[in-house]
């Protein structure tokens, strides 16, 4: 089992940045106005809260949560975020949360291959939770979609690019 001290500290805070960068990825396919955009932007953070208190979660998708939840984790997190979007509009954003998505998952592989599958896993249904999280077209939050085309792309992208398989698009 993987641990924060398998990783070197910029490694670490990639990891813990990953739930945040799968959820911006989302958000940038296809912003849903305010209310669509601050749903799907909290997303990351309820699937750490939720992965905090899930007692048969996988043990670095806990020690994620629990470290996220830190002074430290959060500076760390936001460090790493900082250093691979600050500054960039919707379509650059989308192209580094993937770009950083594949890395994570390199990272993951050469670094903890045991746990690396289970965590890509919970990453995919973060993604899919950020997607389901806000409805796309409509009028004030009636009509519209769960999951738009755009946002069904992304999460096949965030798939491949974190090599874990098939999606499932609601």
């Amino acid at each position: 089992m993987a641990n924060k001290s398998n990783f070197t500290p910029e490694e670490w805070g990639r990891i813990l940045s990953s739930p945040m960068v799968v959820a911006m990825a989302i958000t940038a396919a296809d912003p849903g106005g305010f209310w669509g955009l601050l749903k799907e932007s909290m997303s990351g953070g309820f699937a750490i809260l939720e992965a905090r208190q899930d007692g048969q979660a996988n043990p670095l998708v806990k020690e994620v949560a629990q470290e996220f939840t830190t002074p430290e984790g959060r500076t760390a997190s936001r460090a790493a975020l900082q250093s691979r979007f600050k500054g960039l509009n919707l379509d650059a954003m989308k192209d580094a949360a993937m770009t950083e998505l594949q890395a994570v998952s390199a990272i993951l592989d050469l670094k903890s291959p045991n746990d690396a599958p289970a965590f890509k896993s919970w990453l995919q249904e973060v993604a899919q939770k950020a997607a389901e999280a806000g409805t796309e077209g409509g009028f004030l939050g009636f009509g519209g979609v769960a999951v738009s085309e755009a946002e069904k792309t992304a999460l096949t992208e965030i798939s491949g690019a974190l090599k874990s398989g098939g999606v499932t698009t609601t």
